[in-house]
């Protein structure tokens, strides 16, 4: 069954492997829903350190400019809520006990209504980080909800009401965001690591290549075949059962 627009919630937490992840995957919807008076918080689980195609690049410098660029993208997206950071290594993150009761812990503390992350399903993903942050989190929302995991934490187990994965293999819920594709769109030019390796933007060529990049970007939200109004959404796999 496809729905559409989920009620504004309350809070919600997004979680993406690195920096730049969460604009992608559900830039637009954040920023609606922070209009609307959701508090958004995020998580960035790796620390962004290999985001570059320069081998002699500083990584402290590389790692201190990303954690800058997401704060300067969750401003853009109005974000109210917490922007926190595991600080995992870029492309070695591994599933572990250590990692899920810290991601309960923070669902626990922040009790988000919805929990918008990576789809660890989706057919031929290639990046490793991406895959294990979504079972990762499948993970810590099951701990989180039930009492008998990581008790000593000492905070009230939490169960969110929704988790919706963004770059779905399949997609059954869609959130309308017209309005609100410039707000990703700044956000995701807030990562300015990121121009050349990861949107195509070349110092030579910065305007000509900024404006193929949006164009590239607005058209990946068209979802226009679920409706007309839906010619600018984003779109997810919808978990309620949670």
């Amino acid at each position: 069954m496809v729905t559409k627009n989920l009620e504004v919630p309350k809070r919600a937490l997004a979680i993406g492997a690195h920096p730049d992840d969460i604009e992608f995957g559900a830039g637009a919807t954040l920023a609606k829903w922070a209009d609307h008076g959701c508090e958004v918080s995020m998580l960035i689980c790796t620390d962004g350190s290999k985001g570059t195609w320069d081998p002699n690049i500083d990584k402290g410098e590389l790692i201190a400019k990303r954690k800058s660029e997401q704060i300067l993208a969750a401003a853009e997206l109005k974000a109210t809520g917490k922007v926190a950071f595991l600080g995992e290594v870029d492309g070695e993150l591994e599933i572990s006990e250590n990692l899920r009761k810290r991601l309960t812990l923070l669902m626990r503390n922040l009790r988000p209504n919805v929990v918008l992350t990576h789809d660890p399903w989706k057919m031929y993903r290639l990046h490793p980080d991406h895959r294990k942050v979504g079972y990762l989190v499948l993970d810590a929302i099951v701990a989180a909800r039930d009492p008998l995991f990581f008790p000593e934490q000492e905070v009230a187990p939490h169960r969110p009401d929704e988790l919706l994965l963004f770059e779905a293999e399949l997609e059954d819920h869609f959130e309308q965001c017209e309005g609100y594709e410039n707000n990703k769109l700044n956000a995701l030019l807030c990562h300015q690591s990121q121009l050349e390796s990861t949107m195509r933007i070349g110092p030579e060529s910065i305007d000509a290549d900024t404006a193929t990049f949006k164009s590239n970007e607005l058209s990946k939200l068209d979802r226009s075949h679920v409706g007309e109004e839906f010619s600018l959404a984003e779109g997810y796999k919808r978990l309620s059962e949670l």
